[in-house]
């Protein structure tokens, strides 16, 4: 995992700034600490745990969460699954799930294969995922979808 501008590296390689990856952690996700106050660019691979403060790009081939109390400004969020606690404000574009958790804040469109809201995540934006409605609000069965998408062939 690497961040722009100071180039810091997380993950198996030393870093000469002050870590944010607490010491004996099993884990093997990389975390920007609750202490921890980031500006610039954060790309890489793996997986990563923010519990502090994130303003700029963050593109990452792995698992994001963006913990209880941790903010993140960006004007586009990339990782393989987003897990939303804390609050975000920036557009969101996931390969998998995106998961807003009932103290989520989100101020940004989402894009993932599969969107979860909680029942108290505050959320002001676009979705942009594929769903089927219930049949309650006009959807189609399931049944009825499958004979559509076959009679088409």
């Amino acid at each position: 995992m690497t961040l722009g501008g100071a180039c810091t590296t997380f993950g198996r390689q030393p870093m000469a700034q002050a870590r944010t990856i607490p010491r004996g952690s099993d884990s093997g996700d990389a975390r920007i600490g609750s202490g921890a106050r980031v500006r610039g660019r954060i790309h890489g691979e793996g997986d990563l745990v923010v519990e502090g403060q994130v303003e700029g790009s963050l593109s990452i081939r792995g698992d994001l969460t963006i913990a209880e109390g941790a903010s993140v400004v960006s004007e586009l969020v990339e990782a393989q699954s987003i897990s939303i606690v804390g609050s975000l404000e920036g557009d969101v574009a996931a390969s998998g799930s995106v998961r807003l958790a009932a103290s989520a804040r989100v101020r940004g469109n989402l894009r993932g294969s599969a969107v979860s809201i909680e029942e108290g995540a505050r959320f002001a934006g676009k979705l942009d995922c594929e769903f089927d409605l219930p049949p309650e609000l006009g959807g189609a069965s399931r049944a009825e979808s499958r004979g559509r998408t076959a009679a088409r062939r």
